[in-house]
């Protein structure tokens, strides 16, 4: 059997017929050895450094780390490395010790998980919150515990691949991204035909960095009967007047159904979290699959604690973090590369072809910096791009050199010329 790696993707391996996963390792194994040889494989480089603006990478494992600066980062306000989380996480770690010892019904639930459900339901004004120990968690695990074979999820076609495996257990229909007009329709479609309706989208989506209509979108569910759940694992901290996110930019932080996030990106640690109203809270804990059956957070997430607070106590990060968004979106239009429809410290350089941007990635390695080419299946086979995420900390300096590699690359594939040819 053969796959031509010239054009295939590592969706090509997930069932390849005749195979049996062994054989399917085999061929995949080679596929990789075939991407490290063209320079193409940026993915599951070994950092010796923290998470921040510069890291140092292990790209070639005969040399030694060589220093880049980073765009690969979701630590948008750059709180792993503030001194007051990481002084609240060696606390935790010194009162309770390193681990919770158990699932958070059978004794592994402690009074920082308490705090914890609460301050982040305090954040967004709402009363209960679950707390698991990803954020992919709580997206998979809280939809594959309230929607079934009667019900029906609505999804934005972009939402996370952690919405689509917590709808494997139910229907689904997926409209066409930020299409009000589809989703009207498969509204007035399911009205009536199924027991539980619910529209799940994100704030902020992780691949355009562009944001979900949430006003229209509540309007639409309210009118046809069916429940809301917005994921802003992207939104929190960057966007909204006091960085709650697209919920407070469009004024639904108290209409929304079911709000589902991540510690893991603005919150500097990691672990998701899902608020909703104090019954259905209740009833995940206890019927949430993933949340029972697995240990709890660790006592480092008293760090989460002192983040939350700090969004409030230090809002000029957030300031900082769009001085540096504007900065660099309007550097690289200027340069004439496409990155969307952005309007969050999501910054894609759209171009297209899988080949080129693979080929982009290793041009902006070389020149010292570290990117994620994103191609199918996480966009489209002909919506390639480079994904970067900006930070609060990163220094005029590392964007400008950014800047400068993005026109050496442009130069090398005139990615600036290709791109939307491929569209």
């Amino acid at each position: 059997m053969a796959i031509d790696f010239t054009k295939a993707s590592f969706k090509d391996f997930e069932n390849v017929p005749g195979a049996d996963a062994w054989v399917r390792a085999d061929l995949f194994n080679d596929y990789l050895k075939y991407l490290a040889h063209k320079g193409h494989l940026n993915y599951r480089l070994v950092s010796t450094t923290g998470c921040s603006p510069e890291m140092e990478i292990i790209v070639n494992k005969k040399e030694n780390p060589r220093s880049y600066v980073s765009f690969v980062s979701n630590d948008y306000l750059g709180f792993t490395q503030h001194p007051k989380i990481k002084k609240a996480v060696i606390e935790g770690i010194q009162q309770y010790g390193s681990g919770a010892g158990a699932s958070p019904a059978i004794g592994g639930q402690f009074s920082y998980h308490e705090k914890l459900e609460k301050k982040i339901a305090a954040f967004f004004k709402r009363d209960s919150a679950i707390i698991y120990t990803t954020g992919y968690t709580a997206n998979s695990a809280t939809l594959m515990s309230l929607l079934q074979k009667e019900d029906i999820a609505i999804v934005d076609m972009a939402v996370h691949a952690s919405v689509y495996e917590g709808c494997l257990l139910t229907n689904q229909k997926v409209f066409l991204h930020n299409r009000m007009d589809i989703l009207e329709r498969f509204l007035k479609e399911s009205q009536y035909k199924y027991r539980t309706k619910m529209v799940i989208v994100d704030g902020v989506y992780s691949q355009d960095g562009d944001m979900a209509p949430l006003d229209k979108i509540l309007e639409l569910c309210r009118h046809y009967g069916a429940y809301m759940c917005v994921d802003d694992a992207h939104g929190v901290g960057v966007i909204g007047e006091t960085g709650r996110g697209a919920m407070e930019k469009y004024g639904t932080m108290q209409e929304v159904d079911l709000i589902t996030g991540t510690f893991s990106k603005t919150f500097a640690n990691v672990g998701g979290y899902v608020i909703a109203d104090p019954n259905l809270i209740n009833f995940l804990k206890y019927q949430s699959r993933q949340h029972l059956f697995s240990a709890n957070s660790t006592p480092a997430a008293m760090g989460i604690l002192r983040a939350i607070d700090l969004l409030d106590e230090e809002p000029h990060w957030k300031d900082k973090l769009w001085d540096n968004i504007n900065y660099f979106k309007s550097g690289l239009t200027n340069l004439g590369l496409d990155i969307g429809t952005t309007e969050s410290a999501i910054i894609p350089v759209k171009i297209g072809d899988a080949a080129i941007t693979g080929e982009a990635g290793r041009l902006l390695l070389k020149a010292g910096i570290y990117t994620n080419p994103i191609i199918y299946p996480a966009v489209s086979k002909k919506n390639a791009r480079i994904r970067m995420s900006v930070m609060a900390t990163h220094t005029r300096d590392q964007l400008d050199k950014a800047l400068n590699a993005f026109e050496y690359a442009d130069q090398k594939l005139h990615i600036s010329k290709n791109i939307g040819s491929n569209l």
